[in-house]
């Protein structure tokens, strides 16, 4: 299996699991409101900060040490103990911090802390191990299996009256099915399963001194907006909030599968043959990036409230936060694959700069705006830091290699986008003119799915570079077309 194809298979998976997520969600909306979610969410969130500590690095040094081919069951066993001893640690502070945990959260909720993070740490653990393996599509499947799991165990729960205890029951009980079936295919995919002797160690903790603060971003990113509103607005506005969030991140999905799938490669070439080796990967991850997230930003402006009204006439005055939040993730489509790189070439001191400078940046900024301008602060918060941390990152590649902005293919995918925008409005304006259509959901996913195909169809005629992607990547040929 190629890249490409390895790619489609992550993606797709990803995205049957975030449909299982949007639908389990809207019901879970409609029938607990704002403010269970908003509870569910914290602790989440809280989760998302301690995993940090949890792993501190060791999941991207574990993929990394383990992609180079050699000793992969030493990194695996003293990376499994490793992350094993850091849980370990935190259960016996949270225990004894139970007090303080309860009374942020605002209910007696430290148990479901411990629970979630178990979860949490074994499956990011199993989920390094199976990339650095290169089984990034049985990643991509058993994400599916994760999401679908724990939702149908919530939606389970819930209808047996568990309410906010049978969202984290649900939450473990998916993950762990997960966990098992990636365990299988670890044990399969690695020769053997050796005990690692202290180079192993040192290894791993040499990398992962680094790329730690990398777990920092990515779970700053996330959730530091949402623990500061934690201070500030009541529970409902937090639920509503990251609602819009899990819609914006949807959009990153497909940028999401090329880092993944590119590392192991990535990793690979520059250890054998240098960083000028990576360069076509570097471009067309560049290329690519914002392929889902352009339209997204096009499609957010026009159908924002209307998406969020299918969660409940509540979540709609969060639609100016949607579109930033997309906007969001849109800079930070980028910022992966250019801190993906460094990574894999191993420069993870560069990463870590650049992670360090969307760490100070990030909680300063929602700091300061999040008590001025409560939620839409911690949006722009959100955006300017990541903003800050792409620049940074640029400077930093091009110093170690040399590599093309693919400008041409930005073109081309905003103009595709702006004309989908156009079929999109016309068809609301029509909607809106009519009784044809009445139910808000089948508006939206017939206007969504029009645009899709408009987006993707105009895209493919006005890029020869997409063109040649589809064809490679497809189990049949596709004919070339003129460049428009």
């Amino acid at each position: 299996m190629n890249l490409g194809q390895t790619s489609v298979v992550y993606l797709v998976s990803r995205i049957v699991a975030t449909a299982f997520g949007f639908l389990s969600t809207i019901y879970l909306a409609r029938i607990l409101g704002a403010d269970v979610l908003g509870d569910y969410y914290l602790v989440v969130g809280l989760v998302a900060w301690l995993s940090i500590v949890g792993n501190i690095g060791f999941s991207k040094a574990i993929s990394k040490r383990i992609s180079e081919g050699v000793e992969q069951g030493e990194f695996v066993a003293a990376g499994v103990f490793i992350i094993g001893t850091m849980f370990t640690l935190i259960t016996f502070t949270l225990v004894v911090a139970r007090p303080y945990v309860n009374d942020y959260i605002g209910l007696e909720a430290t148990v479901y802390v411990v629970f979630v993070l178990f979860a949490t740490l074994a499956n990011s653990t199993m989920s390094s191990i199976l990339t650095g393996l290169g089984l990034v599509h049985i990643d991509g499947v058993l994400g599916t299996v994760k999401t679908a799991g724990r939702s149908l165990f919530q939606i389970g729960a819930v209808l047996l009256g568990l309410k906010l205890a049978g969202l984290f029951i649900g939450y473990l009980a998916g993950y762990l099915v997960a966990i098992a079936i990636a365990l299988y295919f670890v044990m399969r995919g690695l020769d053997r399963f050796s005990l690692p002797s202290r180079r192993h160690f040192e290894s791993l903790t040499d990398f992962a001194k680094f790329s730690w603060i990398g777990s920092l971003r990515s779970k700053m990113f996330s959730f530091t907006d949402i623990l500061v509103l934690g201070f500030f607005v009541p529970s409902s506005l937090i639920g509503i909030y990251s609602i819009a969030w899990n819609i914006s991140e949807f959009l990153i999905i497909f940028s999401t599968a090329i880092s993944t799938t590119l590392f192991p490669k990535m990793s690979e070439l520059s250890a054998k043959e240098g960083n000028d080796a990576v360069r076509n990967l570097v471009e067309d991850s560049l290329a690519y990036a914002g392929l889902f997230l352009i339209p997204g930003i096009v499609g957010g402006a026009i159908l924002g409230r209307r998406i969020l009204r299918i969660y409940g006439q509540e979540f709609t005055q969060g639609a100016i936060i949607l579109i930033i939040l997309i906007v969001a993730n849109f800079i930070m489509s980028y910022q992966n694959q250019i801190l993906n790189t460094l990574d894999a070439i191993n420069r993870p001191d560069l990463s870590f700069r650049v992670n360090g400078a969307f760490a100070v940046a990030n909680v300063a900024l929602n700091v300061a705006l999040i008590p001025e301008f409560s939620w839409v602060g911690a949006a722009v918060a959100t955006t300017l830091s990541v903003a800050i941390s792409l620049i940074l990152g640029y400077y930093y590649l091009n110093t170690v290699m040399t590599f093309s902005i693919p400008y041409a293919e930005f073109t081309r995918q905003w103009a595709a986008a702006l004309i989908m925008g156009a079929v999109v409005y016309q068809g609301l304006r029509m909607e809106r003119s009519s009784d044809l259509i009445s139910q808000n959901f089948i508006v939206v996913l017939v206007l969504v799915g029009l645009g899709a195909s408009v987006y993707f169809a105009v895209y493919f005629l006005l890029s020869a570079r997409f063109q040649r992607t589809v064809s490679d990547n497809l189990p049949f040929d596709v004919p070339m077309l003129p460049k428009l």
